[in-house]
């Protein structure tokens, strides 16, 4: 009975699944019905614009055509016009010299007819009859302004709808991912000269291979893309690979996406871990701000303390009557720490962790002090630096540091060792880590100059590690090791001739 039950059970539901189906397919059929109705009726009405266009564009030529027919009308009419006035005055002057030359004839007197026979002779040789051209000015032909529109005819007669643009094909050989940037090429299966441009779609995702419906970012646009390769510069990359389709536009129709294309980016993406900081450093994702009276809020949580750095250590007090200097260090009286249960770095070490462990590979990212900030440290830390630690005071530690308090100092740090630089503090730094390499280098991040190389062996992942006082720092991550980089480090060989006072130390 229970066993007919489950089987019943199984079948309600597969039918109720097979169902919501069916209902979902009726669903996509009445709203591609819908799509099409009105997709007809825009077409219908676009066609309607085209021909409008077209009839307007023939009428233009047409008035053209006909202004053109009536000024030649016009112009040979006046040239006819005028000389046949002429001749018509000519005429009238000739008959009335013929009139009179006729009348002379009948003069008897010798001396008068004498008289009227020059008068004929003067004025027969000023006759403009005699000086006329006897030849039309122009023409009554027409031809040259007659049309022949047998090939307009035929061409007008070719129309058809513009076809639509194959898809393009990527090539994953010829994109390039590197410096932040990734560029995307692609072609045409064949040649077609009706393309305008291009539009090139693109969406971050941590799912290798074809793009997945569900759980996916919706598609980013770059639109007008003329040739066939196109460059995304400036990009965070906070997730492991990225996207990418183009299709195809005419002046009238884009045509289908071509095969999605994944390229993997590979960057470290981290924030700052809050619980793990200080509790005079307010910690927000990627930035980090030094606040004397407790940025975290927490103060309760030590009540009738101070926030002078070491709040729960009394072996501390006599050293912490004012604003600790962050030269100093607390190492000597730490307590044996219970390394799984720290919430945060105390005493002076004004200390904030990543929140993301380096275990393999070669990640780069950036930080930006704030021009009044007093110190500051930037570097990594295994995960069991301790709770009084300072970075680089430790053989758990390495990091640069800058001291722009009392006195300015830059300095590389570890192992309670200290190597001065002789460098200018740049306005940021950039951070290599190649961890199977064992090698930490810091550069500046505009000139990609090569500040100062650590070589060693890490037995433990690491955590990015900062320290600040009195100011801010600011992070960038999600960022490529940039090629520049990458060159530097095999003409270098990662290492420094000045490293090796700080290196040959046992991990």
């Amino acid at each position: 009975m229970d066993s007919q039950k489950e089987a019943l059970q199984r079948i309600i539901s597969t039918l109720a699944n097979k169902n919501d189906e069916i209902q979902n397919f009726i669903d996509t059929l009445n709203q591609t019905l819908k799509g099409v109705q009105e997709n007809s009726s825009n077409i219908l009405s676009e066609l309607d614009e085209e021909f409008d266009s077209l009839y307007s564009i023939l009428d233009e030529v047409k008035e053209s055509m006909i202004n053109s027919i009536k000024q030649e009308q016009a112009r040979k009419s006046q040239e006819l016009q005028s000389q046949l006035s002429q001749c018509n005055n000519a005429l009238e002057n000739s008959e009335e010299l013929l009139e009179f030359a006729a009348r002379s004839l009948d003069i008897k007197e010798p001396e008068e007819f004498s008289k009227a026979a020059r008068q004929i002779k003067d004025r027969v040789t000023m006759a403009s009859a005699f000086r006329l051209s006897l030849k039309p000015k122009v023409s009554d032909s027409m031809t040259h302004l007659m049309v022949d529109f047998s090939q307009e005819r035929q061409i007008l007669q070719t129309l058809k709808f513009l076809p639509v643009p194959k898809a393009p094909e990527i090539d994953p050989v010829e994109c390039l991912v590197a410096d932040n940037s990734v560029t995307v090429a692609w072609r045409m299966p064949e040649e077609d000269n009706k393309i305008d441009h291009f539009i090139l779609e693109y969406r971050k995702t941590n799912f290798d291979g074809l793009p997945r419906v569900k759980d996916e970012r919706c598609w980013e646009i770059t639109d007008n893309i003329k040739g066939t390769e196109y460059t995304l510069s400036g990009l965070k990359f906070d997730s492991k690979y990225m996207n990418f389709r183009v299709r195809a536009c005419n002046k009238a129709v884009a045509g289908e996406y071509s095969d999605p294309v994944t390229l993997e980016t590979k960057a470290l993406n981290f924030s700052l871990d809050n619980s793990s900081s200080h509790l005079n450093l307010r910690v927000e994702d990627t930035c980090v701000e030094w606040d004397p009276t407790g940025g975290k809020g927490q103060e309760s949580k030590i009540k009738g303390k101070e926030n002078k750095g070491s709040a729960h250590v009394t072996s501390l007090k006599k050293h912490t009557s004012g604003t600790p200097s962050p030269k100093r260090t607390s190492i000597g009286s730490r307590p044996p720490a219970v390394r799984g249960s720290r919430d945060r770095f105390t005493g002076e070490s004004y200390t904030v962790l990543g929140d993301t462990a380096i275990e393999s590979g070669q990640h780069y990212w950036e930080v930006k002090a704030q021009k009044d900030c007093k110190s500051y440290s930037v570097g990594v830390a295994y995960k069991t630096l301790g709770k009084f630690d300072q970075l680089g005071k430790t053989n758990t530690s390495w990091c640069i540091h800058v001291n722009n308090w009392l006195q300015n100092t830059f300095a590389a740090k570890h192992n309670n060792k200290v190597k001065a630089l002789d460098v200018t503090v740049p306005e940021r730094i950039g951070v290599f880590c190649d961890f199977d390499g064992g090698q930490l280098s810091f550069y500046d991040a505009n000139s990609k100059q090569l500040l100062y190389s650590f070589k060693t062996k890490f037995t433990q992942p690491v955590l990015p590690g900062f320290m600040v006082w009195c100011g801010g720092l600011s992070l960038n991550t999600g960022m490529q090791v940039p090629s520049a980089v990458r060159t530097l480090q095999k003409s270098e060989n990662g290492m420094t001739g000045s490293a090796s006072s700080l290196n040959n130390i046992t991990q």
